[in-house]
């Protein structure tokens, strides 16, 4: 998901691709697919894949639902798998045409969104909590009081991704909720906890490897693997995980039931689940993936990273995001709404 490029104008732009043979169309998260991955793929098929950017799971599903996008894979975060198979926008995959389909992980084959992994499969998955620099704040940076009770010495500094499930959960998880309440009580506290806390933001953007590392920023709601890309650049940023709760994701890549290069989809499916390439899709972003026999090609970085290999004091906090009721989904928005103005 994540360490994100704005891409609003390409999310606008009325867009018309070929359909050429030997050509791939992938809609995934700015900043997120590496481009010695891209170059590996083209080499060994002669397949080449255009990228375009997206960044948020809501910008990427109204492009999808809208039709006519011309994508033909798509690589949404666990809790919308449903989302898009419900409304008809995701293919079930024939599993003949992976053979690599057995390299899934145990862990991340029989999972809650995807059973068996008929629908996806695994690109990245992470966390999201809170980037700190230190030498700004030298406080506890394992609470999402971080933001939503921002210390003096971070008032003005920190940024917000503009990630709805990711903030609103974080608060609600902060409040004493679970993901996706239904409780009108703790959706109450989480909508003034926000809006109390929003003048103390500096913004809510995307964009944090580059402004965390130059200092542009000195704190952020952010995910993990970005936050380790910064670490690298300013050792001064450390990966808070909030003892309140935090998210888990798994961001996975699904077959668009209008795709046109259905056989060069395949292709890149299978070749994302063979484990030297998958460690490939982890070198670039830094998150883990969920293909079993990654590990010895690896970064090294990445086995010891705090960022990567969440700290046993913290792994009871996090918590996957189901996906919401229409009824929750409908009180989320409400909130993020009136956030937003």
């Amino acid at each position: 998901m994540k360490n994100l490029l704005s891409a609003t104008a390409l999310l606008l732009a009325s867009t018309s691709f070929g359909y050429a043979e030997g050509s791939l169309q992938l809609f995934n998260w700015g900043n997120y697919t590496g481009p010695k991955l891209l170059e590996k793929f083209e080499k060994e098929t002669g397949i080449k894949v255009t990228v375009t950017d997206y960044d948020s799971n809501d910008a990427a599903l109204a492009k999808i639902e809208a039709g006519g996008s011309g994508f033909d894979l798509v690589v949404p975060t666990h809790q919308y798998v449903q989302i898009y198979a419900e409304k008809g926008l995701i293919q079930k995959l024939d599993l003949s045409k992976i053979p690599n389909h057995k390299n899934i992980a145990p862990e991340w084959m029989d999972v809650s969104w995807d059973q068996g992994r008929t629908l996806t499969i695994p690109w990245q998955w992470g966390t999201t909590g809170i980037a700190v620099n230190t030498s700004v704040y030298k406080g506890d940076i394992n609470t999402s009081d971080i933001f939503l009770h921002v210390p003096e010495e971070l008032k003005g500094k920190i940024n917000i991704v503009p990630e709805m499930n990711d903030i609103v959960n974080l608060a609600v998880m902060a409040a004493g909720g679970e993901p996706c309440t239904e409780d009108t009580t703790i959706l109450k506290q989480v909508r003034d906890d926000l809006i109390a806390a929003k003048p103390d933001w500096i913004s809510m953007d995307y964009g944090a490897t580059e402004k965390l590392s130059n200092n542009d920023w000195a704190a952020s709601v952010n995910w993990n693997g970005s936050t380790m890309r910064v670490r690298l650049a300013n050792p001064d940023v450390k990966y808070g995980y909030p003892k309140e709760g935090y998210p888990v994701w798994m961001d996975s890549v699904a077959l668009l039931s209008d795709a046109k290069n259905v056989e060069e989809a395949y292709t890149f499916l299978n070749f994302i689940a063979e484990p030297e390439n998958a460690a490939l899709i982890s070198d670039f972003a830094r998150y883990a993936n969920g293909i079993a026999g990654s590990e010895p090609f690896m970064p090294e970085d990445m086995k010891t990273a705090p960022e990567v290999q969440i700290p046993e004091e913290f792994k009871a906090a996090g918590k996957f995001i189901p996906t919401c009721s229409p009824k929750a989904q409908d009180y989320m928005t409400a909130i993020w709404t009136e956030l937003q103005k």
